[in-house]
């Protein structure tokens, strides 16, 4: 059932001067509130997703502006109510003047997120598909899109909402079997049961694991610059940025807190981070600096070990890569300054038996790349580090497309709990327990399912999710 409710109103564009602006209205009597205030066509006898041409006008028939309007008849409309979409000047003042005017005639402005959440209830979508809305409007990079995309065209959701429905049937079949406790009766078969519930664990527990992915795809790849003082930290996210982000001097110590930016590489967003160079200080501001330094280690999904090649030698080397490995951190060994490292030292540093150690650790472990990157940031020859960093990206499996990737903490909450509920079902089944603990489990897991996918729903939840949408969508 479509459930047409009191009109609401509200821009669906970015707010600000614009060529133009689109504003919505949706609910009962949407298209004959607005047809009251334009004129041209006669908007309650034109078929849906019809464009046209007219002005619209106050209460007292003054032109307020020319307009272009859009109807969408219920239930063929992104809330299955009626909706119209007037698309006029993005003059503010116009934009105020035409929902003044719509909130006049009986309409009402929309709350955050109300048009998306009429959709979930009239059955559009499921929550995790309405939530995706604002995911695909938030997207930045080609993975963060390509992810939220896929939930908004039911993703994981849409199986899991079968699965669901079959765990329902057994579920029916097992408090069936409570109804007849005083006789030995099994309606459920138990080694089926057991494996409807493997089978969604199996779908479950690899989406948990994609949620460290899914949120370096949703908030960027956090990429720390590390090194020692005068490496060309600095000089290289500079040049990584193509701008003059941070002061770069011959004097060490020079970078004394922590310098973020942004970088996409190949449609990936990596967070670079500039920090202070490892070492021992008595300075206590430069010492600062260097304990935020290894507090961005551990809060790291990339290390960039930047070392001079001109200063460097296999023993400093060897040390570095000891702290790097002890960090549990996957990084990367970038030797600058490459146009004035001989060959034979490069030979040395590349060939060198504790330089092997590092070949793991080499992002997305791509078998052509070399144990150490060398670049030259002072002159931006910095490629193949750039072609390792979107290698690293590519060879995630959360980053290819096609791929089912959770983004949102509270998804990754309830299907946890899934998860859980279901290993001890499955714990009990294999122990014997009686149908009374199975059943507690069951409808644990049930409803967990059922308030990610929105079958199971409160006023507070969806005010939580909706209330963070912009006003509009």
């Amino acid at each position: 059932m479509i459930h047409q409710l009191e009109p609401i109103t509200a821009l669906a564009t970015a707010p600000g001067i614009g060529a133009i602006a689109v504003i919505r209205v949706s609910g009962e009597g949407a298209i004959s509130l607005t047809n009251k205030l334009f004129r041209g066509k006669d908007l309650t006898q034109q078929p849906s997703h019809t464009a046209h041409f007219g002005t619209f006008r106050s209460s007292a028939d003054a032109i307020i502006d020319e307009v272009l309007v859009t109807v969408f008849q219920s239930p063929k409309s992104f809330t299955k109510e009626d909706v119209v979409e007037i698309s006029c000047h993005g003059s503010e003042f116009i934009i105020r003047q035409i929902l003044t005017e719509l909130t006049s005639a009986g309409a009402r402005l929309a709350k955050p997120g109300e048009f998306t959440q009429r959709a979930f209830l009239n059955g559009q979508f499921d929550l995790v598909q309405a939530e995706a809305v604002a995911d695909v409007i938030a997207a930045d990079s080609a993975a963060s899109h390509r992810a939220a995309l896929s939930q908004l065209r039911g993703g994981f959701s849409k199986q899991l909402t079968e699965l669901r429905q079959q765990l329902i049937d057994f579920v029916a079949l097992v408090e069936l079997e409570l109804d007849f406790g005083e006789e030995d009766v099994e309606f459920a078969k138990r080694d089926q049961l057991r494996g409807l519930m493997q089978t969604i664990r199996g779908v479950i527990q690899p989406l948990i694991d994609s949620f460290t992915a899914g949120n370096v795809i949703k908030n960027g790849v956090p990429t720390v610059i590390v090194g020692k003082p005068n490496a060309g930290k600095s000089t290289l996210l500079n040049a990584l940025l193509n701008e003059e982000k941070a002061i770069v001097s011959d004097i060490p110590g020079t970078t004394r807190d922590v310098i973020e930016d942004e970088l996409f590489i190949d449609g990936v967003r990596f967070r670079l981070i500039d920090t202070a160079g490892l070492r021992d200080t008595t300075d206590t501001i430069e010492a600062i600096g260097v304990a935020r330094t290894r507090q961005q280690i551990d809060k790291a999904a990339l290390v960039v070990y930047l070392f001079d090649g001109t200063t460097t030698t296999p023993d400093d080397l060897l040390q570095a890569i000891a702290e790097l490995d002890e960090s549990g951190k996957p990084y990367v060994l970038v030797g600058n300054k490459a146009d004035a490292v001989s060959d034979a030292t490069r030979q040395t540093l590349d060939g060198s038996p504790y330089a092997l150690s590092a070949v793991a650790n080499v992002p997305g472990n791509v078998p052509t790349a070399p144990r150490i990157i060398w670049i030259s940031a002072k002159d931006a020859q910095i490629d193949a580090l750039k072609t390792v960093l979107s290698a690293r990206a590519r060879t995630d499996s959360a980053m290819q497309a096609g791929s089912s990737v959770v983004t949102n903490a509270r998804h990754l909450q309830h299907l946890t709990a899934t998860d859980d509920a279901l290993a001890h079902a499955i714990a009990a089944i294999d122990a014997g327990t009686s149908a009374d603990w199975i059943a507690m489990d069951l409808r644990i897991a049930l409803r967990e399912l059922g308030e990610l996918t929105g079958e199971v729903t409160t006023d507070d939840l969806l005010a939580s999710i909706f209330g963070r949408f912009c006003i509009g969508k």
